[in-house]
């Protein structure tokens, strides 16, 4: 999961060294000089949707429209906001603060989104008016409220049913309790042909220690009438996690269609020789927790799944753990698996598929090929043949680390490497350490020569040991956006490192006050070992690794060649008192929008703004400070002749950045 936390003040012992540093900016104006653009005339803009989370079904988060181009972006205004109204709640303490990570749609004439606990509003697409909402009032525990998340609903056309009907364009979501609701877009009325008047309940299949421990966070990818669900659940609680199966429903009635269990329980699956001590029969998880995708033509779903419970130590599931961290590809209508791809042999990392994968037609040696891409948090990038799962370009199994102290465990001796050129640096060296000074740099020097370090892929070990890319990624569930006609691929990165130490269990007081700032536990009952992580940082609180610490990265995936990377974000609001726009990259979360006009939309970073680059060039061309986080990834539309790009704006507990309930559109000035 999008799971590691990332300190607020991470110089906080540094602010005089780095306020020294950077003196040259106090004669810089509180934003990056940008290129002033006279707009070019453009004619009204033809009326569009955004029927789902990524637009597409297959997420390529592109849209063909150009009235706001790379001449006139800089000319973008705040046309409207909207506050979901649980801003104040949140900060009296009534409701916690949970990641506004949703994606809005436009559906049936209204921008649909949700908020983290699940409720869904409509708004006028011109005005930001509420036009109606539904609360599912879900029932979550304490323990569930830390990972209470929407990321976005999806929208059906039903076109069995009369135009102008009640339900005919429907909007579909899950909530935090496995309830799947089906509304009038339009008005909101639940769809009485839909379950039980609109709502279904799905079975958790397998018993839960507390409730919400499993949920429906993600939208679901549809697929003509079939509506395929993933579900989440919290890492490294106990080896015997609640199931990770995959729904499918038929979305005109809610009648369930079928199940896959990325665990293979039949002892007579192929796969299921690769999960040793029979552990196939009480692990859990392998669940697909992020963005699911789709290709209608070829009745396709896209399954991104993740690690088996739980994330740090196998020694109790020996073996390569088939189907867990995998791309699978499904028949939609019946849930047979048409072929699969393992990104990662037994995960001992977190380092699950994180992303949405990317359907798109890609020229591929001069031949126009059905393909899907898929981004990993080691930033890799592995691009298929999606109707057969050959690979586009060579994928190598390499040899990796095998050795550990952790006697019990078993570590893969290879480990599959696109040959594509990664997007953030793999493996961490002490010549590599960064710091504010030498003074800390020589101890991030010295912290990395005393873990255990012998590349991308070093298993977790009692000493420590060190990983880069930290679980975080790399990619993560933002993904990346598609812009067809190039085969441009424009995908955010993380880039920081991280320690992972299992300590014995009987070592480790539960009752132990936990701070982000030193390290986070966690317990996976049923193992010998409690995982401990952190942050490779410094004495003054900076990353080890050198800046860039988040990235925009534009990909050429016909000639397999990074086109440009600029930094994401400055580290203004990292540095007490100084607020110097010092574009080194921040921790980020959200995802992309590509456009015809040439630009490339993106919030994510942790400095409260949201930003405009240039596709070809990596060009910022414009940028807006934001009332509160996005970690969220923006989409746009066209009504009445006039475009906008929208974002949701509630910020990210995990990235510390300012709280919020707000819905911004924005729009060319007159």
């Amino acid at each position: 999961m999008d799971r590691p936390r990332v300190t607020r003040k991470w110089l906080i012992a540094g602010v005089v060294l780095v306020a020294a540093l950077v003196t040259w900016f106090a004669f810089q104006t509180n934003y990056p000089s940008l290129p002033y653009r006279s707009p070019t005339a453009q004619g009204a803009a033809p009326d569009t949707g955004w029927p789902q989370y990524g637009n597409s079904v297959g997420g390529s988060h592109y849209s063909s429209l150009d009235q706001i181009n790379r001449s006139n972006v800089g000319k973008l205004k705040l046309a409207w906001t909207f506050q979901a109204g649980e801003l104040a709640k949140i900060k009296s303490g009534q409701q916690p603060f949970n990641p506004w990570e949703a994606t809005p749609i436009l559906a049936g004439g209204r921008l649909i989104a949700c908020t983290p606990n699940g409720r869904v509003f409509a708004l006028d697409p011109t005005t930001g008016e509420q036009q109606w909402q539904v609360d599912p009032q879900a029932k979550l525990s304490a323990i569930g409220d830390a990972f209470v998340k929407c990321r976005g609903v999806s929208s059906y056309e039903a076109d069995t049913i009369p135009e102008r009907a009640q339900c005919r364009t429907r909007v579909i979501w899950g909530t935090g309790d496995l309830r799947v609701f089906a509304v009038d877009a339009k008005t909101g009325q639940g769809c009485e042909d839909f379950g039980t008047h609109g709502v279904v309940q799905f079975d958790p299949v397998s018993p839960l220690s507390f409730p919400s421990e499993l949920q429906i966070q993600s939208p679901p990818a549809m697929v003509n009438e079939v509506a395929v669900f993933g579900s989440t659940m919290p890492d490294n609680v106990r080896v015997n996690m609640p199931r990770g199966m995959i729904r499918a429903i038929d979305a005109r009635s809610g009648k369930l269609l079928w199940t896959f269990d990325p665990v293979p329980r039949d002892p007579n699956d192929p796969a299921a020789a690769s999960w040793g001590k029979g552990s196939a029969e009480y692990t859990g998880s392998a669940n697909a927790w992020s963005l699911l995708s789709a290709d209608p033509e070829h009745d396709l779903v896209f399954i991104p799944t993740t690690s088996p419970s739980v994330d740090f130590y196998g020694g109790n599931r020996p073996g390569d753990n088939r189907y867990a961290d995998s791309l699978v590809a499904l028949n939609a209508h019946t849930g047979k698996m048409v072929w699969y791809f393992q990104d990662i042999h037994h995960d001992l990392w977190d380092y699950d598929l994180p992303a949405q994968p990317i359907v798109i037609d890609l020229m591929h040696n001069g031949v126009l090929t059905p393909a899907v891409v898929q981004l990993t948090k080691q930033g890799m990038i592995f691009v298929f043949n999606r109707l057969t799962g050959e690979p586009l370009f060579p994928i190598e199994e390499r040899p990796v680390p095998t050795e550990t102290d952790v006697p019990d465990e078993w570590v893969s001796p290879t480990q599959p490497f696109s040959t594509l050129p990664p997007l953030v640096k793999q493996g961490l060296k002490p010549e590599d350490a960064w710091g504010l000074t030498f003074w800390d740099r020589g101890k991030c020097r010295d912290k990395i020569a005393a873990l255990r370090n012998e590349g991308l892929y070093t298993p977790p070990t009692q000493q420590g040991s060190i990983n880069m890319p930290a679980s975080a990624g790399g990619a993560n569930w933002g993904g990346g956006a598609m812009v067809p006609d190039s085969g441009t691929l424009i995908v955010s990165t993380l880039h920081m490192a991280s320690i992972m130490r299992l300590v014995p269990r009987a070592q480790v007081d539960p009752k132990e006050p936990q701070s982000v700032l030193t390290h986070l536990d966690f317990f996976q009952e049923g193992t010998p070992y409690v995982a401990q992580l952190s942050f490779l940082t410094s004495p003054l609180g900076a990353p080890c690794v050198a800046p860039p610490w988040g990235t925009l990265t534009a990909v050429d995936l016909v000639n397999g060649k990074i086109k440009w990377e600029k930094p994401l974000g400055s580290i203004e609001k990292q540095i007490p008192f100084v607020h110097i726009p010092w574009e080194l990259g921040t921790p980020q979360a959200g995802g992309t929008l590509a456009t015809k006009g040439g630009v490339a939309f993106i919030a994510a970073s942790a400095d409260d703004k949201f930003h405009a680059f240039d596709i070809e060039t990596g060009e910022k061309l414009w940028q807006a400070r934001l009332p509160a986080g996005g970690q969220s990834t923006p989409m746009t539309y066209a009504i009445g002749g006039k475009q906008y790009v929208v974002i949701m704006a509630g910020g990210h507990p995990y990235y510390q950045t300012t709280q919020g309930d707000y819905v911004l559109a924005y729009t060319l000035s007159p």
